[in-house]
């Protein structure tokens, strides 16, 4: 893919039925439920073919498990919990899901484990996942709070184990997907009520469930019988936060677009962009497993809303408010810091960059539009600013994203969609 891409402005409303791939969320979940659980293979059918998801096979399969995924579905022939020691460090690249996930179950590896990522990797929070995994038995270091983390072969056991789930919920989710696999009850306790993408939990103990577990949801804390995981054919819905892009494309050009793949009553958190397209003033649907959003003619409602339960909607949000009619305020953002860029930083950048005013208040970001013009994007490495600022470049001339195949990391066809609407 070239340096810069060019995106191609509409001359009217985009319509379109766009099929995003499967969700990233939902394939890591169901690779690692499928590879702790008993009795044979587990198939995977419409998962996510992207960067994070290549990392996680890698590492599981460093673990010792069998994964056939030449066709869909994907079949990962369970290993009960009996894992190996890779022949040297897990990389878990650029993510996040990886890094945390892959570091709860290594600690059931029969020999020493280093987990380590990419440069920003190492600036991004793995201390308090190390913390709760200590609490249960685990030998494992990090390093100040950060990968790269080392496992040594050690017994765990139950209990309740506190978790500090204010900085990312994946803390929370890879203690989860653990929990099964010990020889008695675990309780997850949320250490503060700060719960950062709280949506998350629930998409967790839906996949656990799917495999076997039994998991009771208390509100603050989660009490995970042991008993482990049983093998099953598992369904991946479509990427919530990837069809985030296509819809907030209808939002900005006044068009109509229709995602399938997504059923009612999905509990996958970039779901809640929903409720602040309609709040803008698009008419939204969502019907058996489809959603529409019709855009609005004219300007959008500026809005003020808390995301802190969906940050990934956010970078699409952002550049949505871009053609509202005033200045919009999105709250409760800080997590964004630690993303695989500081993209509250360079949210702010970016938006300056293309013609409006922005500004960082605290964790809110506020957003006052502007007459936009023909800018160079930068996308610091990051699938989501790509993305989305693509999207500003339907209504105006001269917008190029930098490094473009960076969308790699969770839709490689994104492009090709955008040009398709």
């Amino acid at each position: 893919m070239p340096a810069t891409r060019t995106v191609a402005p509409r001359a009217g409303p985009v319509e379109a039925v766009v099929r995003p791939p499967g969700s990233k969320s939902l394939t890591n979940r169901a690779l690692v439920v499928a590879a702790l659980a008993g009795g044979g293979v587990s198939r995977l059918s419409g998962p996510l073919e992207a960067d994070d998801t290549i990392v996680m096979r890698r590492c599981l399969r460093d673990l010792g498990v069998l994964i056939d995924d030449n066709d869909d579905p994907w079949l990962v022939l369970g290993t009960g919990g009996v894992l190996e020691a890779p022949p040297g460090p897990l990389d878990v690249g650029a993510s996040g899901t990886t890094a945390r996930f892959v570091t709860a179950v290594a600690a059931l590896a029969d020999g020493p484990v280093v987990i380590d990522g990419s440069p920003r990797m190492r600036r991004r929070p793995i201390g308090p996942l190390v913390q709760a995994l200590r609490r249960l038995g685990a030998d494992i270091t990090d390093h100040d709070g950060f990968p790269p983390v080392s496992i040594r072969p050690t017994t765990l056991h139950g209990g309740t184990v506190e978790v500090d789930a204010s900085e990312s919920s994946q803390f929370v989710s890879g203690i989860l997907m653990l929990a099964p696999m010990m020889g008695e009850a675990v309780t997850v306790a949320l250490a503060s009520p700060t719960v950062v993408s709280r949506p998350y939990l629930t998409s967790t103990v839906e996949v656990m469930g799917a495999f076997g577990a039994e998991v009771d949801d208390r509100g603050d804390r989660f009490v995970v019988s042991p008993g482990g995981y049983h093998k099953t054919d598992y369904a991946i819905e479509a990427d919530a936060s990837a069809a985030a892009y296509p819809l907030v494309a209808a939002a900005i050009t006044g068009g109509v677009v229709l995602v399938e793949g997504i059923p009612e009553g999905s509990t996958q958190a970039d779901l809640a962009i929903l409720e602040v397209l309609e709040t803008m003033g698009c008419v939204v649907r969502h019907r058996g497993h489809t959603v529409t959003v019709a855009g609005r003619a004219g300007g959008l409602n500026p809005i003020d809303v808390d995301m802190n339960h969906a940050p990934d909607a956010v970078v699409a949000l952002a550049v949505a408010c871009l053609f509202a009619v005033g200045p919009s305020r999105i709250r409760n953002v800080g997590n964004l810091r630690l993303k695989e860029t500081d993209r509250l930083a360079a949210l702010e950048t970016e938006l300056r960059r293309v013609g409006a005013r922005a500004e960082i208040a605290g964790d809110d970001l506020m957003i006052t539009p502007g007459e936009l013009r023909p800018a160079v994007v930068e996308t610091y490495d990051d699938h989501r600013m790509a993305m989305s600022f693509a999207l500003a470049g339907l209504r105006t001339p001269g917008i190029e994203i930098a490094d473009p195949s960076c969308v790699a990391k969770t839709w490689p066809g994104y492009f090709d969609m955008l040009e398709a609407l």
